[in-house]
């Protein structure tokens, strides 16, 4: 027999993973396979597979007569934009993409290889879950996955693609990413199915209610990105690594700029409404002080009175977090407070500066905020500003007042420059809620209490929310035009490009989970 014939025939097979019709039946389900989409993640002819001719071991169920070279999985290395990235595809025309104790040795194969090399991981998911077939031996080989998973957190970035199913087991691999992407109508992911939710608690729901991409974008914050198919969400996985270094190491690759770093911002001078009560797009802020107006926001659809993502910046890959005025005023809920402290970690982790626009009027009041621990998920979010060493930069567009002006990247936490529009108010409290406490005795005796305490809101306002007290303190850099502010973000990032600042030494610290 011809040594370079049998090869050829078992490299088709892998080629052909579970044969022409599950092919024609994944196409026809909306979705890519396996070897398409590892076509689109890596620039054209530079991905180079490992273990393709791996197959399963189970002796069992009638398996011995079932071995497709590859095992369901397509996985190696290859470039995107030029960067070396390693990454694995579950293919669902092979055992419906279950995993084996091969196919599991694969995926740690890569993983362990970029952690070696330094360089990113994404993990292309599209599996029925743990192969029944191999029992706990599939089971130890998720266990082998999620080891690794933790061991690569905050040393190479890991991304995540829903592109298909992701139950049980299976989901905590994902959870344990940076980022996670879902693409909407074909992929989801839940530990428990509807069938066993309506047996143990009676509940009728869909696959696609309970873990379809916009649940998990907007309802449980699982995943970070919604795409309408494949192939978008190749290309957002592809985008999402541009702004990303290769490890915790290197830097984040930095683009020549075509912006102009003295551009000055005039719309900027007209966004603050004059009234302190009447909202204001954020986005629009960042989007103007932005290379070229683009920001890739990230968990858009969750926790909307937060913003977070990336920009670049004088051709600098930035961090933005933002509080957005146009979602409950901008004020700090749990969901809000967790999402922020999320980003803010991922970015220190992977020495991405920060930029944080604050217009913060508190904490988001109420029985179910206090109930619901809004103080421990809170103090995440000032617990992970104040461990982070990469170089930070805040702008108070407007309200800055009670413990939320500490949280959000004050100068008392570390934060190396601080600036504020004239429009900023810093306070304990807003002037209306600091009237009622300071002068309910003379407001109560008033003939005219309704212009009297008009009066004292406008006098607070003067004398003490301003920009001027904190910048007489030292807690404010500089009080700035608002058109001049991409030209200071810039100024102070390049200031400080070779800042190094580290933390006292321990194994780690018990951030408030």
């Amino acid at each position: 027999m011809d040594p370079n014939a049998v090869l050829q025939d078992l490299e088709r097979g892998a080629e052909l993973g579970g044969g022409e019709e599950r092919i024609r039946r994944q196409h026809e389900a909306g979705k890519l396979t396996a070897r398409e989409r590892i076509e689109l993640l890596f620039d054209p002819n530079t991905f180079e597979e490992v273990d393709k001719l791996v197959t399963h071991r189970c002796l069992d169920f009638g398996m011995a007569d079932q071995k497709i070279p590859g095992d369901g999985v397509v996985a190696g290395h290859g470039l995107v934009d030029g960067r070396q990235v390693f990454a694995f595809a579950q293919d669902f025309t092979v055992f419906g993409g279950s995993l084996s104790e091969t196919n599991a040795a694969k995926i740690v194969k890569v993983m362990d290889l970029a952690m070696r090399l330094g360089s990113p991981i994404v993990g292309l998911n599209d599996s029925g879950g743990a192969r029944i077939q191999e029992g706990v031996v599939s089971l130890g080989g998720y266990a082998d996955i999620f080891l690794r998973n933790t061991l690569a957190s905050g040393v190479v970035p890991q991304i995540s693609a829903i592109m298909g199913p992701c139950a049980g087991g299976a989901v905590y691999s994902p959870a344990i990413t940076d980022f996670t992407v879902m693409v909407k109508n074909t992929s989801y992911m839940f530990v428990t199915g509807p069938d066993v939710i309506k047996t143990v608690t009676h509940e009728d729901v869909t696959k696609e209610q309970l873990g379809g991409a916009m649940t998990h974008n907007a309802t449980s914050g699982v995943a970070h990105f919604a795409a309408e198919d494949d192939r978008e969400c190749i290309a957002l996985v592809r985008e999402l690594l541009s702004f990303l270094p290769s490890n915790n190491i290197d830097d984040a690759p930095r683009l020549a700029p075509a912006d102009d770093p003295d551009r000055a911002v005039e719309e900027l001078e007209r966004i603050v409404p004059t009234s302190p009560n009447q909202p204001y797009d954020i986005l629009d802020v960042i989007h103007a002080v932005a290379d070229d107006g683009y920001f890739l926001e990230v968990h858009q659809h969750y926790a909307r009175n937060i913003v977070v993502g990336f920009a670049r910046i004088d051709g600098r890959s930035v961090g933005i977090v933002a509080n957005q005025p146009a979602v409950l005023a901008g004020t700090l809920d749990i969901d809000a407070s967790v999402k922020g402290a999320r980003f803010v970690r991922f970015c220190d982790a992977f020495n991405i500066p920060l930029v944080t626009f604050e217009d913060v009027p508190g904490f988001l009041p109420g029985t179910v905020q206090e109930y619901g621990g809004i103080i421990r998920h809170g103090a995440k979010l000032l617990y992970a500003f104040a461990e982070a060493t990469v170089p930070k930069v805040t702008v108070i567009t407007r309200k800055a007042y009670g413990g939320a002006y500490c949280v959000m990247a004050s100068k008392h936490i570390r934060t190396d420059f601080n600036y504020a529009w004239p429009t900023a108010e810093l306070a304990v409290m807003g002037p209306e809620g600091a009237v009622n406490i300071l002068y309910k005795r003379e407001l109560d005796a008033a003939a005219d209490a309704i212009a009297a305490r008009a009066q004292k809101v406008s006098e607070f306002r003067e004398k003490f929310a301003n920009p001027y007290i904190a910048a007489s303190r030292g807690f404010i850099d500089e009080v700035i035009h608002p058109r001049d502010t991409r030209r200071k973000l810039i100024a102070a990032l390049r200031n400080l490009e070779n800042k190094r600042d580290r933390n006292p030494p321990k194994k780690h610290g018990n951030i408030p989970l």
